[in-house]
């Protein structure tokens, strides 16, 4: 399943269980999907920040690759 199958497999839970018409064994089966959909799609968003680069100015005024940062904020 790629990234976004899981964003709209998650988005669809969540709807469900917003509905509040689901059986609480379905509902506690649909949280359990979630929750798991949820950690393998933060592991991925982990993963694409490490590989991140942010683009600086250099002395000469050509683009320069660095890494970005944990933390640091985007401009």
């Amino acid at each position: 399943m790629t990234f976004e199958q899981k964003i709209m497999r998650l988005e669809e839970i969540v709807a469900r269980l917003e509905r509040g018409d689901v059986p609480l064994a379905d509902s506690l089966t649909l949280f359990e999907e979630g929750t798991a959909l949820i950690a393998d799609c933060s592991g991925e968003l982990d993963r694409a920040e490490q590989q991140v680069v942010k683009l600086t100015k250099g002395p000469d005024g050509a683009p320069v690759e660095a890494p970005f940062a944990s933390g640091e904020e985007a401009p």
